[in-house]
């Protein structure tokens, strides 16, 4: 619009039924705008309100494992619940108490770890590995936002170079 009187620069927003905003202050001449101030803070409001809600974390949800004796199908139901709650966006820590005379056989805990990575590396990645606090075994794992099938294409064994049934095997290169 070029350099206009503030007067005009008034008359024309009253004209338009819009507010006359000074945008840049300090430039000179300073720099307004005709437009709806209240429409723009409403947009803007809106704008920080969605870009807030996508920042939002997940919370971090525990599953307590109270001995390493814990049945296959007990086990499984809290791999399950740890699936769902991956799914939904949040961090699962897994924590196995030990109790009295099963501190010397850390190695089980290790290995129920173990099952629970493996069963649940398509949907979460490993924060916090396994580590011992105490009497306390602990592991965290957050969800991984990576499609499942890609992972799944990736962690597929690779096709062998084996030749097929039908056709003639190449003779063995010898070694010199």
């Amino acid at each position: 619009m070029g350099i206009v009187s503030t007067a005009d620069a008034l008359r024309m927003s009253r004209e338009a039924g819009l507010d006359l905003v000074e945008v840049a202050p300090n430039a000179r001449p300073p720099v307004c705008r005709i437009m709806d101030y209240g429409k723009w803070r409403y947009q803007q409001q809106k704008k920080e309100d969605r870009s807030r809600a996508s920042s939002r974390t997940g919370q971090l949800k525990e599953l307590k494992l109270r001995t390493v004796k814990i049945g296959d199908h007990d086990l499984q139901i809290k791999i399950n619940h740890a699936r769902q709650f991956l799914k939904e966006g949040n961090k699962v820590q897994f924590t196995l108490q030990f109790r009295g005379r099963e501190m010397a056989h850390m190695d089980l805990g290790r290995g129920l770890f173990k099952k629970v990575k493996d069963e649940l590396q398509l949907v979460s990645k490993i924060e916090r590995d396994t580590k011992m606090e105490g009497r306390r075994m602990t592991l965290v794992l957050q969800p991984d936002h990576k499609t499942a099938t890609v992972k799944a294409a990736a962690s597929s064994p690779a096709v062998s170079s084996a030749p097929s049934a039908g056709a003639p095997a190449a003779p063995p290169q010898a070694q010199q």
